[in-house]
């Protein structure tokens, strides 16, 4: 008998499996995805097809988008630049093979026995996993941490066929740059998935049913950026329904509703990228008392429990939001829970990131939200066209907004459009963490030159005393 069985071996359950072992109790991890050879292949969507195959994309489409269009301004002229667009993929494909790698060593080091097959809580401590070949065995835990995660939703309008009308995986597998791409949802993947193709040279239409850019984040955020796309080529159109799609040989013809008139387009490839829903079928009986709410996540309290005393489900597949990170933490907190210890999650900060060029990043609360709560707050603003740093690396788009308690000063939220805003946003949550107040990060001194100035002058700059640029009186 294993003291800790985990269900899926994503960010969220190897987190969660590597944490058991370390305090421990002897843990196993059960991965439906193999290579090969039949080996368990770990880091879930995240590392396989999701965060980390996209951002090295991001990375690489910016290089080569920057040497065609931007490197002229440093002084640096480079003639015939060629798109090697299968060099990119294996280094796409090499990244993820190292880290998916990474994490059997890291399971072996920390004694967690990997498992190769799919895992189904039958009832109180037993877990049924089926193997490749039809086979299956039934194993007992003292605990079980259930962590399927998610998979791209699929609509009557644009059914995948994994060749013209494509999901998120799919979309990192394109084996040449598509003259004309369509995108179907301008959120956090339909705007990454398009920059990269973008950037490579591809028409990119953004279909966006909701009427809000990006309703999520602060609004001015959302305005700025949206103004940015625009310049960068993408045809972002809101408040467009798609209605139907058909994979013709080469191309997909499409049609669309807005303003009460029906819209054609026809592009070489489309994407869709509504979202993700959770992996909670057939990953537990109806005998285990374990129960879903009517989205088809796994009910679980605050420290994800679910209705069953040894049963828990952390990550994509229980409610909040669909990140990596959230889930590793989760797995943390529940593996020192039934280790006996106290652990804690704090969900309202939880950042956010869209890994676009400029970043977008947010943690806390936005303004819109403040105002909704009725709480009286204070902002502060400041450019990255009047940090030194940002323009000194070409990238002075954006600015950092950080809002505050009207009556205490305590951070409530930091906002960031610009250079490395995932890295200020980080350095404002541990500040926000600790309860900091704007003017405790209007006395830190932060390192000159850096982007990271800006999050000094926002917060200098909450109570009219920015130094680079021009106060409220």
């Amino acid at each position: 008998m294993f003291d800790v069985v985990v269900i899926g071996g994503g960010p969220a359950g190897y987190v969660a499996a590597i944490r058991s072992s370390q305090l421990g109790m002897k843990t196993a991890c059960i991965e439906e995805y193999t290579d090969s050879k039949n080996n368990p292949t770990f880091g879930g969507t995240c590392l396989n097809v999701g965060c980390i195959p996209s951002k090295a994309l991001l990375d690489s489409s910016h290089r080569y988008h920057d040497a065609r269009n931007h490197l002229k301004t440093h002084g640096i002229d480079i003639k015939n630049i060629d798109l090697d667009l299968s060099a990119m993929m294996k280094r796409k494909d090499d990244i993820v093979k190292k880290l998916t790698g990474g994490i059997s060593g890291l399971f072996a080091a920390n004694k967690v026995t990997p498992i190769a097959g799919r895992g189904k809580v039958i009832a109180g401590n037993k877990v049924k996993v089926t193997y490749a070949n039809g086979d299956f065995e039934i194993i007992e835990a003292k605990n079980i941490i259930i962590a399927s995660g998610s998979s791209p939703i699929e609509i009557d309008s644009a059914k995948f066929d994994n060749k013209n009308i494509l999901d998120s995986t799919g979309a990192l597998e394109i084996s040449s740059v598509p003259e004309t791409l369509g995108v179907v949802g301008a959120g956090v993947i339909g705007l990454e998935l398009g920059s990269v193709w973008a950037r490579l040279g591809s028409k990119v239409t953004v279909i966006e049913a909701m009427d809000d850019f990006l309703f999520m984040a602060d609004k001015e955020i959302a305005k700025e950026t949206l103004k940015d796309f625009k310049k960068q080529g993408l045809d972002i159109r809101l408040g467009c329904k798609l209605t139907s799609s058909k994979s013709l040989k080469d191309s997909v013809k499409i049609s669309y509703e807005t303003k009460g008139k029906s819209e054609e387009m026809k592009f070489d490839k489309l994407i869709v990228a509504v979202g993700r829903k959770p992996n909670s079928n057939d990953v537990f009986s109806e005998a285990s008392g374990i129960k879903l709410d009517d989205r088809g996540f796994i009910l679980v309290n605050e420290h994800c429990e679910t209705d069953v005393s040894n049963i828990w489900a952390i990550g994509d597949v229980v409610r909040g939001p669909m990140l990596a990170h959230k889930g590793s933490e989760e797995g943390i907190m529940v593996a020192e829970r039934i280790a006996g210890k106290h652990a804690e999650m704090n969900y309202d900060l939880v950042p956010s990131v869209i890994y676009t060029h400029p970043e977008i990043a947010w943690v806390g609360k936005n303004e819109q939200e403040l105002k909704d709560e009725s709480i009286e707050y204070k902002v502060g603003k400041f450019p990255f066209a009047a940090s030194g740093r940002a323009l000194a690396v070409d990238q002075s788009v954006g600015f950092v907004k950080l809002l505050s308690d009207a009556k205490t000063d305590t951070i409530l939220g930091v906002h960031v459009f610009g250079p490395s805003a995932a890295e200020i946003v980080q350095q404002a949550l541990i500040s926000m963490e600790f309860g900091a107040s704007s003017e405790d990060l209007g006395l830190t001194i932060f390192s000159h030159p850096t982007v990271s100035e800006a999050l000094h002058e926002a917060a200098l700059a909450v109570n009219n005393e920015a130094i680079h640029i021009g106060n409220k009186r």
